[in-house]
Formats: C-alpha cells, sequence, structure tokens
C-alpha cells in the first residue's frame, strides 16, 4: 500500500474562491481593453513599446491565472516553479511600465482625462505598489493565507487600467483617476466578505494589503501637488514635447477616436 500514489488533495473553499475571483479579474481585463478596441479608442498601430508593455503585463495575467488553477488541482510543483518565474517577470513590469509612462508624458500623449504630472506619478506607484505587496506574499509563501491574499491584493492594484476603460471616464473628470482607483478596492473588499462568511473573520493579511493600496495612493497625490512633483515633472520632460504641456491642466479631448494614447 505504501507503494500506491496518494489521491489528489481536494481543493478547500479558500481554494476555489481565489481561483473564482482570478478568473474574475481575466474577465475584467479581457472586458476592458476589448471595449476599448471595439470602440476604435486604441489601436495596434502603437509603437514596439507598448506592445512590448502589453505583452508582459498581460503575461502577469495569465501567470496569476495558473498559479490559482495550479493550487487548485494540488499541482504544488508547478506552482513553485512558476512562482519563481514569476519573481523573474515583475523585472520587465517596473521597467516597461515606467517606460511607457515616461514616454507618454515626454510626447504629450497623456489622456485628456488624467493629468499630466498625476499620470506621471500614479503609473510608476501602481507598478512598484504591486511589486511590494508581490515580494511581500513571497517572503510570506510559507504562510499560505498570508501569501496568497497579499498576492490577491497586488493584482487588485493592477486592475486600474482595465477600470479606466470600462468606467465612463471622460464623465469622472478631474476624479479620473481616484474613481478607477476606488474600483480597484472592490476586489479586497470581497475577499474580506468572503472570509467573514467562510470563518467569522477577516483574516489580518486584507487590512495590511489594503492600507498598503491607500498608502500608495496618498503618496501619489501629495507628490502630484507638491514641488516634488513639478521637479519631477520638469526633469522628465525636459527637452521635448511635454514640457510645453502644463503638468497639472487636462490636456484638451483630442480630434480622432484614439483617447488612452496607447
Amino acid at each position: 500500500m505504501a507503494t500506491l500514489a496518494a489521491p489528489p488533495i481536494a481543493p478547500t473553499r479558500d481554494d476555489n474562491f481565489f481561483l473564482k475571483m482570478a478568473l474574475v479579474m481575466a474577465v475584467t481585463i479581457i472586458a476592458g481593453f476589448s471595449l476599448q478596441l471595439a470602440a476604435g479608442r486604441s489601436t495596434f498601430r502603437s509603437p514596439p513599446l507598448v506592445h512590448a508593455h502589453a505583452i508582459v503585463f498581460m503575461g502577469w495575467w495569465v501567470i496569476y491565472l495558473l498559479q490559482n488553477v495550479f493550487v487548485t488541482r494540488g499541482s504544488m510543483t508547478l506552482h513553485r516553479k512558476l512562482g519563481w518565474i514569476a519573481v523573474m517577470w515583475t523585472v520587465p513590469m517596473v521597467f516597461l511600465g515606467c517606460a511607457v509612462t515616461v514616454a507618454m508624458v515626454r510626447a504629450g500623449h497623456v489622456p485628456f482625462i488624467f493629468r499630466p504630472l498625476q499620470f506621471l506619478i500614479f503609473d510608476p506607484m501602481t507598478v512598484f505598489t504591486f511589486v511590494g505587496l508581490t515580494a511581500a506574499a513571497v517572503v510570506m509563501r510559507r504562510r499560505t493565507e498570508w501569501h496568497r491574499r497579499l498576492h490577491y491584493c497586488g493584482m487588485s492594484m493592477l486592475l486600474g487600467p482595465a477600470f479606466g476603460r470600462l468606467l465612463p471616464m471622460p464623465l469622472l473628470v478631474p476624479w479620473g483617476w481616484e474613481a478607477a482607483f476606488a474600483a480597484c478596492l472592490i476586489f479586497p473588499v470581497i475577499g474580506m466578505i468572503a472570509d467573514r462568511r467562510r470563518t467569522g473573520t477577516v483574516h489580518p493579511a486584507w487590512s495590511r494589503g489594503v492600507a498598503v493600496m491607500i498608502a500608495s495612493f496618498i503618496v501619489t497625490e501629495a507628490i502630484t501637488y507638491s514641488p516634488v512633483g513639478s521637479a519631477i515633472y520638469t526633469a522628465v520632460t525636459a527637452g521635448s514635447p511635454g514640457a510645453e504641456v502644463p503638468p497639472l491642466d487636462f490636456p484638451p479631448p483630442p480630434t480622432g477616436p484614439l483617447i488612452t494614447g496607447r
């Protein structure tokens, strides 16, 4: 009997919840970008840098979904191997996330629904916060309840661009970015409610993850409307068309259908 293979481990309610929510996140991302493309507000004729950015960030969504599938099926060896690939995957995410933002700001192509300076700060800050939460999840990988909830909060941070394409952003100016960020918080709140229903308590990882997300929001707003933000904008746009764009004024709406700048 000792030579028989062990039966597969049945997924727990926790496993099933995180897989279902990973699928909901995937649907949110696909819906946001598909709607934008179908409406003619974005195009595949973007610069190579933008395509590289899209491939790498979409790749993370695939990794996150697969990781939850592996856990639900009990394929922990695959989960661990892909986990170390995921750690390395975050490096090009940071580089490309910042590079695309800088390129758009320097070109003066910030979407008209955002203040250029705010866009310059919140896009990289979102990526940095995601990486911080992901790093914390990796450090806590032996404490599964913390690990998966911190990863979930990190993934929630990356949903802003999807919500920015699903929400009626022109109608939300001057609070478009704030509205998209608030929408991202819906997912951790759902996690808290699910915890309460399953166990009667809310795991502390949720409060830590949400606190980091909100802190990122506060720091972004503080830098945007400070001399530090102005100095960053001046340094980034020096010698480019973006230097002629007022950093805290909303750009005029485009004359054509492309409104996202990417």
